[in-house]
């Protein structure tokens, strides 16, 4: 069998190495940061949301499989506090299933317009029922059937069986009567080991600065230090 070579980098395509950004030259020294990771990122998120950065709290989640695969997604953020980072996911999705097999998690916020990032790395547990149930709650309507009409990371035939259910669901529960929180769908509590703060500087030379949890007394604290870019 003869395998056919394609060239790609015709007058017609991007060169991907080609591109290249100017980041600012405006730093992030150890004596600027909060005393904490949750008071930091709680900064940076303000600056990122006032900056006028589309779903700032949009981040990446990657996990990994009993047998060491990764996967990644882009799912949003819903609360933030000394506990660890929060989101809200069906179990049965394949991140539920690999963070079930695996607690170990990384989180990236991607905020490439202000040359920031934040990466989190850590363990996810399930939040407590009354919290899935509070939150729940404050979804819309829609979103609410959704997470009943959808069987995450399953197949499905078609978008019309998608819609057919949806709308089976929208009949079951109209406008303005309480949707039942679905079992198997709820939240995860990300325990940060990690927290990087990333800022893009001039020449790559970029400012990365990273606590790490350090156990003991009290719950533990955090330590600070500077990586190479």
């Amino acid at each position: 069998m003869r395998v056919r070579h394609v060239d790609v980098d015709t007058e017609d395509s991007l060169d991907p190495a080609a591109m290249r950004a100017h980041y600012r030259a405006a730093g992030l020294p150890e004596d600027s940061l909060a005393a904490d990771p949750f008071e930091q990122f709680g900064r940076w998120f303000r600056q990122a949301a006032e900056s006028g950065l589309h779903e700032p709290n949009a981040m990446v989640v990657s996990t990994a499989d009993a047998e060491g695969r990764p996967s990644s997604r882009t799912v949003l953020l819903k609360h933030v506090d000394e506990r660890g980072f929060v989101f809200y996911t069906n179990y049965g999705s394949r991140k539920g299933r690999e963070l079930a097999a695996n607690p170990h998690v990384s989180l990236l916020f991607p905020w490439h317009p202000v040359a920031r990032q934040v990466i989190v790395a850590g363990t996810a547990e399930r939040t407590g029922r009354d919290e899935t149930v509070a939150y729940f709650r404050t979804r819309p309507h829609g979103s609410q059937l959704g997470a009943w009409a959808s069987e995450q990371s399953s197949a499905v035939a078609s978008r019309a069986e998608l819609d057919r259910m949806y709308a089976e669901l929208a009949d079951r529960y109209p406008e303005g009567e309480q949707v039942p929180v679905p079992p198997e769908w709820g939240g995860f509590r990300v325990r940060p080991r990690t927290v990087e703060f990333w800022q893009g500087r001039e020449n790559r030379l970029h400012d990365r600065l990273r606590y790490v949890r350090t156990e003991g007394a009290a719950g533990g604290g955090w330590t600070v230090e500077r990586l190479c870019p």
